[in-house]
């Protein structure tokens, strides 16, 4: 689904990622992880063409997005749904108009999009909230409605920018396990940025570990625990601080 080779990217004068190969599988849950600034994020961006790179290829279901028009992007998006840190939901729209906000360029009716609505919010568990406006949302239930969002246009791949944060456990868990959910029930493609060691490996497929803007590691949660590289050990570990830095 998604090929990065030999990615670069800088910013303001100073390297964030470095020659980046990766190869990500059509169905699998791709978790990325790294300290603060290590640049999973950034990774995001570039996976749905809100960012360029320097130099190197980033094939998305095969289409080079790397050099491609604002045309072709526009069309790539509509197969890459993104869900937010913060949910990013329009505070001055109600939930059904935040999850709807995808079609309001198409030729759609009202009862139509109503549907669409409703079944996009069924898929993450949400019932008669869409007259809610988003101050009126907990901060699992705004998570939840971004979620609707980027799965109402049914999308090939889902990307998540640390679905989790600021969350309590219990509510992290449900995330967690509706992240799993809905790759298997989507037959979709997930790659997710989170700092939650424990929540990745109940998710993964396969983990990406990266470090001051390189890949040090790919494999599976068992292989990442059972890896003898010293960064993957600390980074398992907790122990960057006492190594003078990780």
């Amino acid at each position: 689904m998604f090929v990065l080779k030999d990615v670069c990217f800088s910013a303001d004068g100073n390297s964030i990622l470095k020659r980046i190969t990766l190869s990500i599988k059509h169905g699998e849950i791709f978790v990325i992880m790294g300290l603060s600034g290590a640049g999973k994020s950034t990774i995001l961006r570039l996976l749905n063409g809100l960012i360029r790179p320097d130099s190197g290829q980033i094939l998305v279901d095969g289409t080079d997005i790397s050099r491609a028009s604002e045309k072709e992007l526009r069309v790539i998006r509509r197969k890459v749904g993104m869900v937010f840190q913060s949910a990013a939901l329009f505070d001055s729209l109600t939930v059904a108009e935040n999850v709807g906000f995808a079609w309001r360029k198409d030729k759609i009716s009202k009862k139509e999009m109503a549907e669409k609505v409703k079944e996009a919010l069924a898929l993450v568990g949400l019932a008669d909230v869409e007259d809610k406006m988003p101050a009126e949302l907990s901060g699992g239930m705004k998570k939840r409605v971004g979620l609707a969002r980027a799965i109402a246009m049914r999308p090939q791949a889902i990307l998540y920018d640390e679905p989790t944060s600021g969350l309590d456990p219990m509510t992290s868990n449900t995330i967690l396990t509706l992240i799993k959910d809905l790759n298997q029930r989507l037959q979709v493609t997930s790659v997710v940025v989170t700092h939650d060691l424990a929540g990745a490996f109940k998710i993964a497929d396969r983990v990406a570990l990266l470090h001051e803007g390189e890949i040090v590691f790919v494999g599976t949660a068992a292989e990442m625990e059972q890896a003898t590289i010293p960064l993957v050990k600390r980074f398992l570990t907790g122990g960057q601080a006492e190594q003078g830095g990780y």
